[in-house]
């Protein structure tokens, strides 16, 4: 390097500049399927021009290094090494690197697509199988971007926020064959996409995370660690400083969502799984008492006879009679 030139962090990539180009990445995000048609590096020496031209595709131009101009909508715009801008889709523009400076360029093309099924659609899909891999809250934000990306001014800007970040990302990625290359490559892309968006000072509006109801979800954490641990001595207290509220409201949360005292939901999960035991294994009683969280089987037969009107021994035959 010579005295005074500035480090090039992506230089690296000499002679390697179109590996990604190699890739046919191609994945969904929200509503919206996404390809990438070029993801390269690239150097100009000083001077040199690319003449009008234009792409269909959605063309992302950075700037790691140098500077030049750009010529859109017959404006020129000047640009330096930390800018970059969006050409496309159908933007005609012609390209100058510097006279005696030159600069290297990182590309990216990528095609977006708006997919025939409407997200509510594909989301009730989800529900009605259960596989709600995709949130609805993803859905908005990758439409919020994309409607952004169409809006964007036609001039060079400050990459304020690091999206050429991501073409580091997915190139070490790809270098190193990482676990999960696919995915950090296509999460490289999304960042590039909303920091771009940020990087004009197009903030996400309308979209909001989902959020809680947190008493149900103060339930599923009790109740799962209940059913984790109801073989041995467990309280009320134990179960609230878990989840970390008091044993109070975690007692009134309980009785608001209609699962009684926290004994007598405890004594239920205890209780279904010593009938469990009692139908499939021939385990003694008093030992199938213990196992199920029960201080003793004298104490297994009151509970027992108190919520079922039988004993256990009663239970066991009476329904395998009926199974019969």
């Amino acid at each position: 390097m010579k005295r005074g030139e500035k480090r090039n962090p992506y230089a690296f990539l000499s002679g390697r500049n179109h590996d990604l180009d190699r890739l046919d990445i191609r994945f969904r995000w929200g509503d919206y399927g996404f390809r990438i048609l070029r993801f390269h590096w690239t150097a100009f020496s000083p001077g040199k021009v690319v003449g009008f031209h234009k792409h269909a595709e959605f063309e992302f131009h950075f700037i790691p290094r140098g500077k030049g101009v750009v010529l859109m909508d017959d404006l020129t715009h000047p640009f330096h090494e930390g800018m970059f801008y969006l050409t496309g889709p159908d933007v005609e523009h012609r390209q100058e690197a510097d006279d005696e400076e030159g600069m290297d360029e990182l590309c990216l093309h990528i095609d977006i697509i708006k997919l025939g099924q409407p997200h509510s659609q594909r989301q009730q899909e989800a529900d009605l199988s259960g596989e709600r891999w995709e949130q609805g809250a993803e859905a908005e934000e990758a439409d919020e971007c994309v409607r952004r990306l169409r809006e964007l001014p036609r001039v060079p800007t400050a990459d304020a926020y690091g999206a050429m970040e991501g073409f580091m990302t997915a190139f070490m990625a790809w270098t190193n064959n990482e676990p999960g290359m696919y995915t950090t490559i296509k999460q490289a892309v999304i960042q590039i996409l909303l920091r771009a968006v940020r990087a004009y000072g197009q903030h996400q509006a309308g979209a909001s995370l989902p959020t809680r109801d947190m008493n149900a979800y103060r339930v599923q954490l009790a109740t799962q660690f209940i059913a984790a641990n109801f073989m041995g001595p467990i309280t009320l207290e134990d179960v609230a400083e878990k989840i970390h509220i008091s044993g109070r409201q975690l007692q009134r949360i309980f009785r608001d969502n209609g699962l009684g005292s926290f004994s007598d939901y405890v004594e239920s999960v205890r209780l279904e799984r010593v009938c469990e035991s009692l139908l499939a294994t021939e385990e003694p009683i008093e030992r199938i008492a213990l196992a199920k969280g029960f201080t003793s089987a004298n104490y297994l037969y009151t509970v027992f006879r108190k919520r079922f009107g039988i004993t256990p021994g009663m239970y066991r035959k009476n329904r395998r009679n009926e199974a019969k």
